[in-house]
């Protein structure tokens, strides 16, 4: 797989914790963008990618799933994980949902 476009984003969690996850056949652990809901905003604190996955744009997938719900469901994102963070410096766009 050289591109994300296949892969499909799961959503986990209740109303105060969640996790977006990726599986892919043959790799043994996901990859997931967990958050933890404090009030309205969403902390996203921690991105993972096993190595078997890298390169082939999941991170990307992970946030852009965040921010679909951001939009959909009217939260606000605390972007406490370094990868998220850096997510928002390369999207200006995504300011207005940035706690």
């Amino acid at each position: 797989m050289s591109e994300s476009s296949d892969v499909t984003v799961e959503r986990r969690g209740s109303e105060d914790r969640g996790a977006y996850v990726v599986d892919l056949p043959g790799v043994e652990r996901q990859a997931e963008l967990t958050w933890v809901a404090r009030g309205s905003v969403r902390h996203a604190n921690h991105t993972f990618v096993p190595p078997e996955m890298r390169g082939k744009g999941i991170a990307g997938k992970l946030v852009d799933a965040l921010i679909a719900d951001a939009r959909e469901q009217d939260f606000k994102i605390a972007p406490d994980c370094s990868y998220v963070e850096a997510a928002f410096r390369r999207n200006p766009e995504w300011s207005d949902l940035q706690a």
